[in-house]
């Protein structure tokens, strides 16, 4: 099956799809925009997106992309992201420049203040760093990237473990079309979005219904609607108790709602304490 993925082979999005499917083929894309276009047009079959980080918190770009494609998500991950400073030199005391992209940077920061001689540089990809690095034979220059990434093209780590907080994990979705979507009969999780009506206690009365369902909502997002300004579409997470509930939990919202759609229905995913093997964010 081909998946697209936003960043390079080697990436911590290329960890997630081979942790969920093995035998894919990783479709690079540059923009996550492209990796929805891509499913639209049907070059791929699936995509493997991170929707939300433990520390970064959402990655708000793909709630938007999940509401304007005709997309269902039909699997969960999650993966301990390790990140590592990467080079082609040997020793660190040789690296004045560092490169990753900018979430990575940010987790990363007591080691970048350890080391003040580091300059760093927001780039659009952590294994694309890695990539660039090489292809530029740059001894002074590093990455923040996984290990995979190192081995995939063939860098050193000069120093594992760099990021702040080990308790570092990012939730990956993968992504179908609506009309390939096939939903697993174990599903204990759903992700909705809807809009409510700008009068008071609408917000309160959607959620009402969740509660009386005894849906656990486990997030909630808003987002604005974009030429509306001060109108909000939320996007929430639930648990269930069966996989049929997410339909009773988007009939009950109807009601209530301007606006209600199913984003997918899925096995929640547990903690995976894995070792870095490469995945986008």
């Amino acid at each position: 099956m081909k998946i697209a993925i936003q960043g390079e082979h080697g990436s911590f999005s290329h960890e997630a799809t081979i942790a969920m499917l093995p035998d894919s083929v990783i479709v690079p894309c540059s923009v996550s925009s492209d990796v929805f276009n891509a499913l639209a047009s049907g070059s791929v079959e699936g995509a493997v997106i991170p929707i939300e980080n433990s520390l970064a918190g959402s990655v708000l770009e793909h709630f938007d992309l999940l509401l304007q494609h005709d997309v269902k998500v039909v699997r969960e991950a999650q993966l301990r992201i390790r990140h590592n400073l990467i080079g082609i030199s040997s020793t660190i005391e040789d690296i004045d420049r560092v490169f990753s992209h900018p979430v990575a940077l940010a987790q990363c920061r007591k080691f970048l203040a350890e080391h003040p001689r580091m300059e760093s540089f927001a780039f659009y990809d952590t294994a694309g760093s890695v990539k660039q690095l090489v292809e530029l034979r740059d001894r002074h220059a590093a990455a923040i990237a996984s290990e995979a990434a190192a081995r995939y093209y063939g860098a050193q780590i000069l120093q594992a473990g760099i990021e702040d907080n080990p308790e570092n994990y990012t939730r990956f979705f993968l992504v179908r079309r609506a009309r390939d979507a096939r939903f697993d009969g174990n599903a204990n999780k759903t992700s909705l979005a809807f809009s409510v009506e700008n009068r008071p206690g609408s917000l309160v009365a959607a959620l009402n219904e969740l509660s009386a369902l005894g849906t656990n909502l486990t997030k909630i997002e808003s987002r604005p609607v974009q030429g509306k300004p001060w109108e909000y579409v939320f996007y929430v997470d639930c648990q269930l108790q069966s996989a049929d509930e997410a339909s009773r939990a988007t009939d009950a919202l109807k009601p209530h709602c301007a606006m209600v759609k199913e984003l997918g229905r899925y096995v929640e995913a547990g903690k995976k304490r894995t070792r870095d093997v490469g995945t986008g964010k």
